[in-house]
């Protein structure tokens, strides 16, 4: 079937949204009421929408985040104390911009994990990079790249995202390798981006969790003083679901 010359222009050109809506609406009679800057007007806007929906996808590929979670679906009923006010506050996105960190704490099963990859999602709808990482697999991966070569790449990419979400901090202690290497991630991200860390463990434990009193002190400080706290509490959520399973 012939193709329409505009057509294979705006391929030609790149313009793959624009070409899309021109043959849908050369084959729709009544787009002949439109008007030239009509016509253009909706070129335009599909070509942005799909410009912006591959940029997006390719944000999300590199962020690699845990759960498909979006913060319209974060259900404030549930019992674990999550202050509405501060987490849609969060969700604006401000604390990103100005390269601010967010901490969220509780037990086992809150949503803490959930939360953060929301608030990730809704960042790279924001037009901002995201990187998850589980603390530690993130320390394990590094260790390996120490001895690959690919240490430094590995380094730039934590320190490059205007969102990097830390999972898990703080499950067992850390050595000499994982506090050096925490240090420069902080450090690198420092007044450049914004940490978001979840963790089981409790804030004032963290010094005794990083263990060399200079670098924890240094670490913290960094992560800590410019940093929004939410605080979970209440039964794993799992746990719930899993009741009123076996109950239905």
């Amino acid at each position: 079937m012939l193709t329409h010359p505009t057509i294979d222009q705006l391929h030609q050109l790149g313009l793959k949204g624009m070409a899309r809506a021109f043959a849908e609406l050369e084959a729709n009679p009544t787009s002949a009421e439109l008007s030239h800057a009509e016509w253009l007007a909706l070129l335009l806007d599909r070509e942005a929408i799909e410009r912006y929906e591959r940029r997006l996808r390719a944000r999300l590929r590199f962020a690699r985040l845990r759960h498909q979670a979006v913060v319209e679906d974060v259900d404030y009923r549930a019992a674990r104390g999550l202050d509405r006010a501060l987490f849609q506050a969060l969700v604006a996105g401000r604390w990103i911009e100005e390269a601010q960190n967010l901490i969220i704490e509780g037990p086992a099963g809150v949503g803490k994990s959930w939360l953060a990859c929301a608030l990730g999602q809704k960042a790279c709808r924001d037009n901002r990079s995201v990187l998850y990482q589980r603390i530690p697999r993130m320390f394990s991966d590094l260790a390996l790249a120490r001895g690959d070569g690919r240490y430094p790449r590995l380094m730039r990419a934590l320190g490059g995202v205007k969102l990097l979400i830390l999972d898990d901090w703080g499950l067992e202690p850390l050595g000499p390798e994982q506090r050096h290497d925490m240090l420069e991630i902080v450090e690198d991200r420092y007044g450049r981006g914004a940490t978001l860390i979840t963790s089981q463990i409790p804030v004032d434990k963290w010094h005794q969790l990083i263990g060399q009193p200079t670098l924890a002190d240094a670490i913290l400080d960094r992560l800590i003083h410019n940093a929004h706290r939410l605080q979970l509490s209440g039964d794993s959520l799992r746990k719930q679901r899993a009741a009123k399973t076996v109950a239905a």
